[in-house]
């Protein structure tokens, strides 16, 4: 035999070693925690088996009250009542949210002239308002409804428990037990025949565990919450831990534990075998490669350069692929010497071992060979799957990137080829001429007309882009149905337009700007004027000190004026530039609006219009910044407060409707809006035109844009003089 096999000969050798090492290392680690024990009952699975045991035994009889017991141990703190009392605020708080809840419903009934509807709505209310003074005034009526609530609480606890006890498997009851509760002196035991702890004692017992009163940690501890962690049912266990002295015991004699004993034994020492058996073979593989030096024949292998042909993806891709299947194997093996399915005596488990060797070998040898070309970056790019990818997408991108245009050429294409392959047949089938001319006549000829068709359809777009380049703008291409050609002709026609639009919306901008200048100009000049006329009129020597204080006083007010106007400028600035950050929570619009309309309930009691507020019984959440939410509330509620005819009402209405939050503003101008009412959002317009009132004409942009920041929406609705805003933002589940 010559050098060359006895090499490779060593190096299988070398690979199986390392292998059989590998998999009792993995067996170690996977299963050492099994068994590294004394015994069994040393076990996880036997601490469970017996905490399990624990708990039944405590839930049916060291710590069970019927539901009688329980419902009569029920009692009510001061605490509760107090905090059920005012759950929901004051008395005041209560019947003013019970009587705001009802007011919208009972005045659309009274308005729809349904007076049983009235009434019902009134009732309700009244109830509620009788059943909240009744809180207010005796301890005895809460009291009730508190136990009510705890009554239902205890029939749920009463089901859970018998739930648990009827779950547990019978086959478990097998422990006999005598214990004593070291403080009420309570027996506990299930043999009749045993007066004391010692008698429990003896060989024929396969398992014995005893509690000892001379130290705390020596007692069997029992605390019925622990075993009802994940229910709310505290109140109505065992709020004192119990302290228990005595032995538990498992008789031998058909106990359902032996076999899982035997069984657990006899693995543990194969375990054992093998573990020291794979230590020794693994440092048999480390000493023996230091000497060998494996890694450096397979290095010098001249298989390498015909590997190495292979792109760099391919060769990847298959290491990858015998690592995963070389770590199933090694794991498999593990799980052979745990449930002794392995053994190189049996023919399986050879197999299966040869097996897991050979695919350690190849994943070894080929993580040799590409060990060196795996930081080789140009090789990537000659890399088989990226060179096809792109390929492939860039024909397939430019040959369909219109869908239409490429499954039309492809079905033109289609029958093109089908009508050369059958005047290939007709050649040499003369008896199929009859059939081909059909098909010709009924589908080639009507193909090649469309074909035609579309060609000129198409010249036609060419000649008119020209005109488009030339500025000739009058004609419109003919565009009918949906096909690429028709498409872009009305792309075509479209841009036309767009120039056109453009060209409008550019002399609409350039009005905008101009009447944004002057109404910046107006509102800050206006202000300003002011300080600087009264201002000259204190440095009068003529002036009396009542008129001074009048004076100061219009400066400081015109002053504040024009701060105001000034840090709304600079607002709207920051959120068109898009520098205002935004602090979200999860927060009540419902609550947030009527915090908002309380802030104006005594400008809105001292004006002549009348606020309705509709708004569901339940909180509706959204993530925004509740600062800079009330702003927009702030800034349509003050609007509506200024340009509302007078003695009229301002409808303000809160819902939900699919996952959306709709908060909408309605009132009657008193001011003419007139058709073009979407430039109402821009700076510094307003519906009072003639400038009038002490608006900014930043309140709706400054709110459009705090919505638009918070990802929602805002529409302005105007149908003569009626105005309405609305507001749309996502809801918080």
């Amino acid at each position: 035999m010559d050098i060359k096999w006895k090499n490779r000969i060593k190096v299988l050798g070398w690979i199986v070693l390392l292998t059989f090492g590998l998999s009792g290392i993995v067996s170690i680690l996977e299963n050492g925690h099994w068994y590294f024990k004394k015994d069994y009952f040393h076990t996880e699975e036997f601490n469970a088996e017996f905490e399990e045991f624990i708990n039944y035994l405590s839930i049916s009889e060291i710590n069970y009250l019927s539901k009688d017991e329980l419902k009569n141990n029920i009692k009510v703190s001061k605490e509760e009542i107090e905090e059920h009392r005012t759950r929901y605020g004051s008395l005041s708080e209560q019947v003013a949210d019970i009587k705001s809840q009802y007011e919208y419903q009972i005045d659309e009934a009274k308005a729809a002239e349904n007076e049983d509807v009235v009434k019902l709505y009134e009732q309700q209310r009244d109830a509620k308002i009788k059943d909240i003074m009744e809180n207010f005034k005796s301890d005895e009526h809460i009291e009730a409804k508190i136990v009510k609530e705890k009554e239902k609480q205890v029939n749920n606890f009463v089901k859970e428990r018998q739930r648990f006890l009827s779950d547990y498997d019978p086959k478990r009851l097998g422990f006999n037990y005598y214990l004593v509760d070291l403080n009420t002196k309570d027996v506990y035991s299930n043999v009749r025949t045993v007066d004391r702890p010692e008698d429990l004692k003896g060989k024929s017992n396969l398992f014995t565990r005893e509690y000892s009163s001379s130290s705390e940690e020596g007692n069997l501890v029992i605390n019925e919450q622990d075993f009802f962690t994940d229910y709310d049912y505290d109140e109505y266990l065992t709020q004192n831990t119990k302290y228990l002295q005595g032995i538990i015991t498992l008789p031998k004699e058909g106990s359902w534990l032996q076999k899982q004993v035997d069984d657990f034994e006899k693995r543990q020492s194969f375990f054992y075998g093998i573990s020291v058996a794979s230590i020794l073979m693994l440092i048999t593989a480390i000493l023996w490669g230091r000497r060998l030096h494996p890694i450096k024949m397979i290095t010098s292998s001249d298989k390498k350069n015909i590997y190495r042909k292979l792109p760099i993806d391919i060769r990847l891709g298959s290491i990858v692929i015998c690592m995963f299947f070389a770590l199933m194997a090694i794991v498999m093996n593990a799980q052979n010497y745990d449930h002794l399915a392995f053994s190189i005596m049996y023919s399986d488990g050879l197999f299966e071992f040869l097996i897991t060797a050979f695919v350690v070998g190849i994943t070894l040898v080929q993580g040799v060979w590409i060990y060196r070309d795996v930081n080789n970056k140009p090789l990537y790019r000659d890399a088989f799957i990226i060179k096809s990818a792109r390929w492939v997408y860039r024909l397939v991108s430019d040959a369909f990137y219109n869908r239409s245009v490429g499954i039309q050429i492809m079905l033109l294409l289609l029958v093109i080829f089908l009508s050369g392959f059958g005047a290939a047949v007709v050649f040499f089938q003369p008896m199929a001429f009859v059939v081909y001319c059909i098909l010709f006549l009924f589908f080639t000829l009507p193909v090649l007309i469309y074909l035609f068709k579309r060609i000129g359809y198409f010249n036609r777009i060419i000649q008119h882009s020209k005109e488009l380049a030339a500025g000739q703008m009058e004609q419109d291409l003919p565009h009918k149905g949906k096909s690429a050609l028709a498409m872009l002709a009305g792309n075509l026609n479209l841009l036309k337009y767009g120039v056109k639009t453009s060209k409008r919306a550019e002399a609409k901008s350039e009005r905008l700007k101009t009447e944004l200048i002057t109404n910046v100009s107006h509102d800050l000049r206006t202000p300003l004027t002011s300080i600087i006329t009264y201002t000259e009129l204190l440095k009068s020597q003529e002036v009396t000190k009542e008129d001074q204080n009048a004076y100061l006083e219009i400066i400081d007010r015109k002053s504040k004026r024009l701060k105001i106007l000034i840090d709304d400028l600079f607002e709207v600035s920051k959120m068109a530039s898009g520098n205002l950050e935004l602090v979200k929570h999860k927060v009540d619009i419902v609550q947030l609006l009527q915090q908002s309309m309380a802030e104006y309930n005594e400008t809105i009691k001292e004006s002549s219009l009348t606020f309705r507020l509709a708004t569901p019984n339940s909180p509706i959440y959204a993530h925004v910044d509740g600062q800079k939410m009330w702003r927009v509330f702030d800034n349509l509620i003050g609007n509506a407060l200024k340009y509302s005819m007078e003695n009229t009402r301002v409808y303000v209405s809160v819902s939900e409707e699919n996952e959306k939050i709709i908060v909408s503003f309605k009132n009657v101008s008193k001011y003419e809006l007139g058709g073009n009412f979407e430039e109402l959002f821009e700076r510094f317009k307003r519906g009072d035109t003639s400038r009038h009132t002490d608006g900014s004409g930043l309140g709706l942009a400054i709110a459009k844009s705090i919505v638009d920041l918070h990802e929602g929406s805002m529409d302005i609705d105007v149908d003569g003089d009626l105005f309405k805003a609305t507001i749309e933002l996502d809801a918080v589940i």
